[in-house]
């Protein structure tokens, strides 16, 4: 089994204006839209539907994406397990598309299997975009800064909070992240709206937007009252916070030695490597907090070179398995007089013991 360690997010920030300087192109959104999920032909209603994160679309004229099928089994729980794209052609802009399968949830009850969902993007202009979908987006920022056209749309002009120069804060105050509950593999946001006063003090502080975590919401507003600003009188200001989402343990796993192939000739106890494979974490479930795992095969050449790589299982997504073959591609096995054949290998992805670590073992 492989181990690795990687920088997580931390548990909760204000999230920093990260605003372009006028004029820029305008972008489109895309979202990708989930469906409705069907299994074995009857329609199943999901109790939480995460939707994928929006992306910043390119300035002109765009392709047409093609809508993306999903099939995935859904357990006694109700998580969604073996999730795989039924659709092999690569669709941009959707990185995020299984993993926020992976955090949504389903009835608990009778485990389902055969389940299938289809995905369309859906493309607006900045004038057009939900005003949530242009804060979500400024939090995470995947394609660069949301354009003014967006900022506005979030400012309202309402105000005079947007005039540059954007006053800096003299006391900025933060809710204590740690004793607001978090949700499992989504991150939770709150932006506040404000005006201040010609000291700086803030008045009329209220939820704007949120995604509805109603302790973020209430520690939010609590912290911006107690903040101060530069800049004199201002009207409409608004500020955004975010919890980071709660760590989504992996499902279990089953014995390695369980799928070790018939025709192995692989020393079962030997987990060396001369050349340590590169562990990198998939970077859309880190985002996430989610956790999986992946059991490799692959043949061993007398040099050393692993080949014939090939993903025996994997959970909860099939990303995890092919990220776990990147990883042994990097490796090497000591020289032999003989090849081997029928090896296997564990890859499991771990998020640290706190919301400020993450691994991959």
């Amino acid at each position: 089994m492989l181990a690795a360690a990687l920088a997580a997010h931390p548990v909760g920030a204000a999230a920093p204006f990260d605003v372009p300087p006028p004029p820029d192109a305008d972008r489109p959104l895309v979202a990708w839209m989930p469906g409705t999920v069907q299994c074995d032909g009857a329609v199943v209603s999901p109790v939480t539907m995460r939707r994928p994160l929006t992306r910043l679309g390119w300035s002109g004229s765009m392709p047409q994406i093609a809508s993306l099928a999903v099939s995935f089994d859904i357990d006694q729980a109700g998580r969604p397990l073996s999730i795989r794209r039924v659709s092999p052609e690569f669709r941009p802009l959707s990185e995020d598309v299984l993993p926020s399968l992976a955090a949504s949830r389903f009835p608990a009850g009778d485990a389902r299997a055969g389940c299938r969902i289809i995905y369309t993007h859906r493309m607006t202009a900045m004038t057009e975009t939900p005003v949530e979908d242009l804060v979500s987006y400024s939090l995470y920022r995947p394609d660069g800064a949301l354009p003014w056209s967006g900022w506005n749309r979030i400012f309202a002009m309402n105000g005079n909070c947007a005039d540059r120069p954007l006053p800096p804060p003299l006391v900025q105050v933060y809710p204590d992240f740690q004793k607001i509950p978090a949700t499992p593999g989504s991150r939770d946001w709150s932006m506040v709206t404000y005006d201040q006063d010609a000291r700086g003090r803030t008045r009329n502080v209220r939820t704007l937007y949120s995604t509805g975590n109603a302790a973020l919401d209430a520690a939010s507003v609590k912290a911006m009252r107690a903040s101060r600003h530069s800049g004199g009188a201002r009207a409409g200001c608004v500020y955004p916070y975010w919890r980071a989402p709660m760590r989504l343990v992996a499902p279990p796993s089953p014995d390695t030695m369980s799928l070790r192939p018939t025709t192995s000739n692989c020393d079962a106890s030997d987990d060396t490597y001369a050349t340590q494979p590169r562990l990198t974490y998939p970077e859309a479930y880190s985002k996430r907090s989610i956790e999986g795992w992946a059991i490799v095969a692959f043949d061993v050449a007398p040099w050393g070179e692993l080949g014939n790589l090939r993903v025996l299982a994997s959970q909860p997504s099939e990303d995890f398995g092919q990220q776990a073959l990147q990883v042994l591609r990097s490796a090497r096995k000591a020289p032999s007089q003989a090849g081997r054949v029928g090896c296997v290998d564990k890859v499991v992805f771990r998020m640290g013991p706190t919301d400020e670590e993450a691994s991959a073992l």
